[in-house]
């Protein structure tokens, strides 16, 4: 075996040794962007393929699912993204943001994640989209509901008031994005 097993622990660390510092706010922000995109190019592709299921042949329109078709579509979506980033995320792997970004995902001892803490942390993501949709069905009635959208990004404002700068996901799945540049030397 030429590497650890997905079981085992390795704690990285740059080329110089040096252990990797905590990637910039900004550097993380804008990773996030460049993941957002490829997200949403994802779920159109699956979308797309997921179309006959969801639209009757018969129909001479575009027509709009019931109900029960379109959430089981968003839940095929989450799903697909769930698989997507747990196996990125996981045992060393990155996605391709974080490649370009350089940045890498690992536990707060600095070891890779297994597939069960990156699958905490996506599903840990999802608290500012629940929120939101539940302050949006509270607020319904109300010429506030518009407010809602704003607590989508609840996750992500969470690193101006968190003392590391961690997004909530990552606090609350116990990993943090580091700087995979390598080290500096003057």
């Amino acid at each position: 075996m030429t590497g650890p097993g997905p079981a085992q622990s390795v704690v990285l660390a740059r080329s110089d040794g040096s252990a990797p510092g905590r990637a910039s706010l900004p550097r993380r922000l804008g990773a996030l962007v460049y993941e957002a995109l490829l997200l949403a190019a994802m779920a159109l592709c699956a979308g797309f393929a997921l179309l006959p299921l969801a639209s009757p042949t018969h129909a001479a329109a575009l027509t709009i699912p019931p109900l029960f078709v379109r959430t089981m579509l968003f839940c095929a979506l989450a799903a697909a993204a769930a698989f997507y980033y747990a196996w990125f995320w996981a045992e060393g792997r990155r996605t391709l943001p974080q490649k370009t970004w350089r940045l890498r995902l690992v536990t707060d001892d600095g070891s890779n994640l297994p597939r069960t803490v990156a699958l905490v942390r996506y599903v840990a993501g999802w608290i500012g989209p629940a929120l939101a949709l539940a302050a949006y069905a509270a607020l319904r009635g109300t010429g506030a509901a518009r407010w809602a959208a704003s607590l989508l990004l609840f996750n992500y404002a969470w690193a101006l008031v968190d003392p590391d700068r961690q997004f909530l996901h990552d606090r609350l799945a116990g990993t943090r994005v580091v700087d995979d540049a390598p080290a500096r030397t003057r």
